[in-house]
């Protein structure tokens, strides 16, 4: 496929994914993710043709004017699709397949120094979330979808949803990515809460029922307490009567 036949399907996927794009032309006048993607183009042949001077040069000038960093040796698939664009870093052994979706902030990116494989391979219809972070030479599978602000660190299989940082697997083979959703993704930080609200609910009636039960024990203990004073104050009293009569009968007599 040809350079213009490339461009032209970059410009007709943001048509239509974006319900802002209203045309053709707009996208190629006012989308810098597109543009980027346009220029990474030559800028990744010359990499590939030992002009990676020239190349990296070319990839400074597409970061100043569009705010996409993309490294001229970073493997990228047929109708990516870069929205607003502004803060992605995308590395130099970084690898994304077809139809993929990257928001702003987000960092295809290593995790060290090392030399080599060092960033991650995006597989087909995946979409990473605005502020996310993938970092490490790792696969992430076909249909996966990364929530906003997630930072993934290890191999994610196909059709999986990932939020958290660090990124956990919270769904898998869900929603389709074309449906392009980025709300109605489950949040594990909020469900464990809900978790624990419902075991301190529990508990807190536990604690209540504890409490009134041990309430009633010391109440019927008090009660069994006074009963008994009373009972030995009236046995003493029963005692000492007798010893007072008599000796009133003896000096009555005498």
């Amino acid at each position: 496929m040809n350079l213009l036949s490339e461009i032209r399907e970059d410009i007709d996927v943001v048509v239509q994914k974006d319900p802002a794009a209203r045309n053709r032309l707009e996208v190629l006048l006012c989308y810098p993710g597109v543009w980027a993607l346009i220029w990474h183009k030559p800028a990744h042949w010359m990499y590939n043709h030992h002009m990676k001077l020239m190349a990296r040069m070319l990839s400074q000038h597409i970061r100043k004017t569009t705010g996409v960093e993309i490294h001229p040796g970073a493997k990228i698939g047929r109708r990516c699709m870069i929205d607003h664009g502004m803060g992605i870093v995308i590395g130099e052994t970084t690898e994304i397949g077809d139809d993929c979706l990257l928001y702003q902030n987000v960092t295809l990116g290593g995790t060290g120094k090392d030399v080599g494989k060092r960033h991650p391979t995006l597989g087909n219809r995946v979409i990473v979330s605005s502020g996310a972070k993938v970092l490490g030479p790792f696969k992430v599978g076909d249909d996966v979808k990364i929530g906003a602000g997630s930072v993934v660190l290890k191999e994610i299989p196909n059709g999986c949803t990932v939020v958290g940082v660090p990124g956990r697997v919270v769904r898998r083979y869900g929603e389709s990515t074309a449906e392009v959703n980025q709300v109605n993704i489950p949040d594990p930080v909020s469900n464990e809460m809900e978790c624990l609200r419902r075991r301190i609910e529990v508990m807190e009636k536990k604690l209540e029922y504890m409490t009134k039960t041990l309430e009633h024990a010391e109440l019927e203990l008090r009660k069994e307490r006074e009963n008994d004073e009373d009972s030995r104050r009236r046995g003493k009293r029963t005692r000492r009567k007798p010893a007072g009569s008599e000796s009133g009968e003896d000096r009555g007599g005498r």
